[in-house]
Parts: C-alpha cells; sequence; structure tokens
C-alpha cells in the first residue's frame, strides 16, 4: 500500500487541501459512492467525506454480509498558519483514506470484497492546537458529537477507529497497536481473530493499547480521556477496536515531521484484512454469547456512551 500512502500524503500535506481534492482523486478510481459535506463549527470549518466502497454480497447488493466501518479519528491534518506541514494528529485520515484508495483499486481489477466497506473522516488543514497533558493535542473545528454524527453510520455492524495516539506514556511501541473491543459500555476482551491478523501481516507480536472506563465515555465530561481514539463507541451499537499509530515516546499531535509512512502502511493494510476476513464472516469482534451473558449477570452499561451531569 506505500504507493497509495505517499499519494494521499502529497494531497494532504497542503494549507489549501479540502474533500473536494480527495473526492477527486477518489473520482478518477471510478467510485462515484462519495459523500462531502462541509461543516462549521465555533473553531473553524472542517470538510467530511464518506466513502462506500460495496461488496459482492453486502447489503448497498441486497445480501447478509456484515458492513465494516472504518473511521479516520483527528482534530486536523494542520494547524496553519501556526504550523507549516502535515502534523502527526493527522494519521488516521491518511491511513483510512489510503485504505480507500486501495480497495477502489482492488475493485477495479475485480478484486472485490464479499461485505460493503464505510469509510470516514474528515478533512481540515488550519485546526487549533489545544493544551493536553503530557504533550499538547491537536483541537478541531467542530465538537465530538458533530463528529460521530457524520462518521459512525448505523450501517457499520463493527468499527475500527484509526487514530494517532502519540500523546502519551503508556504505549511504548512504534508502528500501530490495537485496543480491547468496546461495545455498549463495556470493555471486552481482545478479539483473538484480529490479534492473528495483526501478527501475520506485521510479522511480529500483536501490541495491545491499554484502556480505562474514562477513554470510553463522551468527551466533555471533565474526565481525562487518552485521546479521542474511542469516542465513536460512545455513538453505536456496534463493537469498536481502536487502531492506534503509535511510538515510543510521547509526541505532540500537532508536531511536524512526525508522519512515517511506513507505520501507516502497515496499519493500512492490517484494515483490508481485516475488511477481507470480516466480510467472509470469519473475523469476531467480540463473542456474542459471552456479551449476552456478562449483560445478563451485571446488566447494561449504556449509560457510560452518555453525558452525565
Amino acid at each position: 500500500m506505500l504507493r497509495q500512502v505517499i499519494e494521499l500524503f502529497d494531497l494532504l500535506d497542503s494549507s489549501k487541501v479540502n474533500g473536494k481534492t480527495i473526492k477527486k482523486l477518489l473520482y478518477k478510481r471510478d467510485q462515484k459512492n462519495i459523500l462531502v459535506k462541509t461543516v462549521y463549527g465555533e473553531k473553524g470549518e472542517t470538510d467530511f467525506i464518506k466513502v462506500k466502497i460495496p461488496g459482492i454480497n453486502g447489503k448497498s447488493k441486497g445480501g447478509d454480509v456484515p458492513t465494516l466501518g472504518i473511521i479516520g479519528r483527528l482534530g486536523g491534518l494542520g494547524a496553519y498558519p501556526e504550523k507549516i506541514g502535515f502534523v502527526s494528529d493527522g494519521d488516521g485520515a491518511l491511513t483510512v483514506l489510503s485504505v480507500a484508495l486501495k480497495l477502489l483499486e482492488m475493485s477495479t481489477q475485480r478484486d472485490y470484497l464479499d461485505g460493503d466497506v464505510i469509510i470516514a473522516t474528515h478533512i481540515t488543514p488550519n485546526a487549533p492546537i489545544r493544551i493536553h497533558d503530557p504533550v499538547p493535542f491537536m483541537d478541531s473545528p467542530i465538537d465530538i458529537f458533530t463528529m460521530n454524527k457524520h462518521e459512525v453510520d448505523g450501517e457499520m455492524d463493527a468499527i475500527l477507529s484509526v487514530d494517532a495516539t502519540k500523546g502519551n506514556r503508556v504505549i511504548n511501541h512504534k508502528g500501530f497497536a490495537i485496543s480491547p473491543t468496546v461495545k455498549q459500555g463495556y470493555i471486552l476482551r481482545v478479539s483473538e481473530d484480529l490479534l492473528n491478523i495483526m501478527e501475520i501481516v506485521t510479522g511480529r507480536f500483536p501490541v495491545v493499547f491499554p484502556i480505562t472506563t474514562q477513554d470510553i465515555t463522551p468527551y466533555g465530561n471533565g474526565i481525562y480521556h487518552l485521546n479521542s481514539i474511542l469516542q465513536p463507541s460512545v455513538a453505536t451499537s456496534a463493537p469498536v477496536v481502536g487502531v492506534a499509530i503509535t511510538t515510543e515516546i510521547a509526541v505532540p499531535g500537532c508536531a511536524t515531521g512526525a508522519t512515517h509512512l511506513t507505520d501507516i502502511e502497515v496499519a493500512g493494510r492490517f484494515c483490508i484484512e481485516v475488511a477481507k476476513s470480516f466480510g467472509k464472516k470469519c473475523c469476531r469482534f467480540y463473542d456474542e454469547q459471552e456479551f449476552e451473558r456478562i449483560n445478563k449477570l451485571y446488566g447494561g452499561l449504556c449509560h457510560l456512551q452518555t453525558l452525565k451531569e
């Protein structure tokens, strides 16, 4: 996938990039199912982009194969004019858009997946910077609830949420890591199927990053969050797994020159292999029977998906 990553990076590393820029690129791959919408917030504007790639037995074709959602989380691609260049925080968008480009090129070769894949992210080159411990983050022109509204699709039966997760001291690994599965307020066991895919894609032992109950509650409640990687879980009943682009040391989200294209490529390949297996119904994000039992024993935790006063 390295060519696709480089092609997208060249486009996204610009103070002039917007949703139309990416839409034009994807249109060249004969993809017409692209939605771009400009949304305005208190701190500026951003372009949301959503791409649906139909599978041969997916819901869009009347089939019953589940749909995978791949969401690129970020505050912004850049912090112009304060910062010049692509910031570390943009890794999530770069990853998922590279995945979209690769899947579209596969379809032109008649390499179709079984199920539909919906890819969503947003494009903004001039987002504000936000103070965060231990290093500064990128802020977003729009709030997290607006972000979830435009990126989390009701058709998604499972979600991979891809985000740069470098501004911390609890993940000391360069590359990418996955989270335990989160569903309706529960932090569930790590998916063995996802671990298997990660091993094969990387050729190394899988890496899982720690999350806490705080991380799966909505932003805006005054509680510390690792970052926004698991915020899609507050807006859906589908299982969500974070795919974190990581480093050995804490790197500011607003840092430029901190994107490692080879790490993006591996994370993107992982997403594609998950999409292949998920469409064949041989990649489970969680154990349905065990989830039913834990709810029966201890009750639902959906209140963790809401803001409490």
